[in-house]
């Protein structure tokens, strides 16, 4: 018998979500979905409008906000266009329109008594070069760094990941590198290094800068099935015994574990920034 509250949720209509930017949108989409996110039971169609840069474009997307506005759901807007031009022209659309960047920057300036220069790079930090050039190095030394392909230059690793294979130590990297600048490092444990009583000797080497991540055996069987189907490497017996042993060495020689089971890629670079930030304040 179907579930009367189930088939409710299907029914209902779903609430079209518009990402307006002058420049990539991650600004917009990051702001906006954490806000949708609170509303679980509602069902979202989000478009992407980025790179708005001119008053032409900006009328053809007031054209498609709308034709929205003529559904049978009234649809959400946000935007973070910083150009004062496309903001002026987005703001004709008769949608209801979230300007992220007017509700916040004329605070800002309100605060500092001056104007900012409402420049769409830099959102996303591209006006500054020295930051920029800073996370692409860290992307370089992330890549080379992945699943134990190197350890040349591991002394430079802000951090260095360990867990069994599948537990999200490359995305986790990536991220980290790309939205933070870190240089990351991550290693995978196998049976050789599981089998040990101590951590591989690179890691030993390196210990104040590893942090763990381990997950649930159901998530990590349900992960390697994907690239495995039915395999030794997939069990849940074989995915039960790694976490099992990486806790114990993780445990052994004090590394602070993350796990991944419940967290997105988000979550865990915040809690290991915050791990990060108190490993370089230890070594000041």
């Amino acid at each position: 018998m179907a579930d009367p509250a189930a088939t409710a949720h299907d029914d209902a209509p779903v609430v079209p979500v518009f990402f307006l930017s002058d420049s990539t949108g991650i600004s917009a989409e990051t702001m906006g979905n954490a806000l949708l996110i609170q509303f679980p039971d509602t069902r979202f169609e989000r478009t992407l409008f980025p790179f708005i840069t001119t008053v032409e474009e900006a009328q053809r997307v007031v054209a498609v906000l709308d034709e929205a506005m003529d559904g049978p759901v009234t649809p959400l807007v946000f935007t973070t266009a910083a150009d004062d031009t496309v903001r002026s022209e987005l703001a004709k659309t008769r949608a209801p329109v979230l300007d992220f960047f007017h509700m916040h920057m004329s605070r800002v300036e309100a605060i500092l008594g001056t104007r900012g220069l409402h420049e769409a790079a830099r959102l996303h930090g591209v006006g500054d070069i020295r930051s920029y050039n800073t996370r692409m190095a860290a992307v370089e030394f992330t890549i080379e760094h992945d699943d134990g392909q190197s350890v040349r230059g591991l002394e430079k690793a802000d951090v260095i990941l360990t867990a069994p294979s599948r537990c999200g130590k490359t995305p986790t990297s990536m991220y980290l590198a790309l939205q933070h600048g870190l240089f990351v490092a991550n290693y995978p444990l196998v049976d050789e290094d599981l089998e040990a009583s101590e951590l591989p000797g690179l890691l030993t080497e390196h210990i104040g800068r590893c942090v763990g991540i381990t997950t649930t055996v159901e998530r990590l069987s349900r992960v390697r099935n994907e690239r495995r189907p039915d395999s030794r490497y997939a069990s849940a017996e074989q995915c039960r015994w790694e976490l099992r042993r990486a806790g114990e060495l993780y445990a052994a020689h004090h590394v602070p574990v993350i796990d991944s089971s419940s967290r997105s890629v988000e979550e865990m670079a915040t809690l290991i920034v915050q791990i990060v930030n108190k490993i370089k304040k230890a070594g000041r």
